[in-house]
């Protein structure tokens, strides 16, 4: 079965770009037009990747962002913003939202589709054990759940991976260039943005756990 993929664009010469690269590649693609109907489809295909435009009508893209992370059923589908909003606020804030990567128009088709690939192969690993637990932070690969203690914690698609691999290099200093290669699967200008962002992110749903979550120099955080 082929792999799902939902574009929220509201321009549709966009939205048609975009299906006839991606069907050419194998996947199945649904459109949405606007925020809302996004939403509603996201739920209704759990797709594997959505690729989200923030200036759409009705409701906006960092909000369709903020949903799908704060929802149970869709907070473990990556999010690809495409926008014209290039800005470095802008890409701020869809990080901060838990999108997993940013590409600003006019976009290059083929720089977007291994960025796609890229995207859905990092969700695709296969983990190494089912299970990792330390310091009460208890993480099941399989089932894509975290807990701390009793409360389940509700990640992004990005955040359990890069909890992944601070739990699996648990002791040992992890550069920000090594989490990029290894929770984001390649480097992108504003790389230690991203980093920054998502480990905030992290930080504040482990609470009192993040404290062992520890930061041991601008370039490298560790899980002691």
């Amino acid at each position: 079965m082929s792999q799902q993929i939902l574009i929220v664009e509201d321009e549709a010469d966009i939205r048609e770009l975009l299906r006839f690269n991606l069907e050419r590649e194998g996947f199945t693609v649904h459109e949405a037009a606007d925020g809302t109907q996004g939403l509603a489809l996201a739920r209704q295909y759990t797709p594997d990747l959505v690729i989200l435009d923030v200036m759409l009508p009705g409701v906006d893209g960092f909000e369709v962002c903020r949903r799908l992370g704060a929802q149970s059923e869709t907070s473990h589908i990556p999010v690809l913003m495409l926008t014209a909003r290039g800005e470095e606020v802008d890409r701020v804030v869809g990080l901060s939202l838990g999108a997993d990567d940013y590409v600003v128009k006019p976009f290059s088709v083929r720089e977007l589709m291994l960025r796609v690939k890229a995207v859905l192969r990092r969700g695709g690993r296969t983990a190494e054990s089912p299970v990792l637990e330390r310091h009460g932070i208890r993480l099941r690969t399989e089932a894509h759940s975290a807990e701390v203690g009793s409360d389940m914690l509700n990640l992004t698609a990005t955040e359990f991976r890069l909890l992944e691999d601070l739990l699996r290099h648990a002791g040992s200093v992890r550069t920000r260039e090594q989490l990029l290669n290894n929770v984001w699967g390649y480097s992108f200008e504003g790389y230690a943005r991203t980093v920054d962002t998502h480990v905030r992110r992290l930080r504040a749903k482990l609470g009192e756990a993040a404290q062992d979550l520890g930061c041991t120099d601008r370039k490298s955080t560790r899980l002691n």
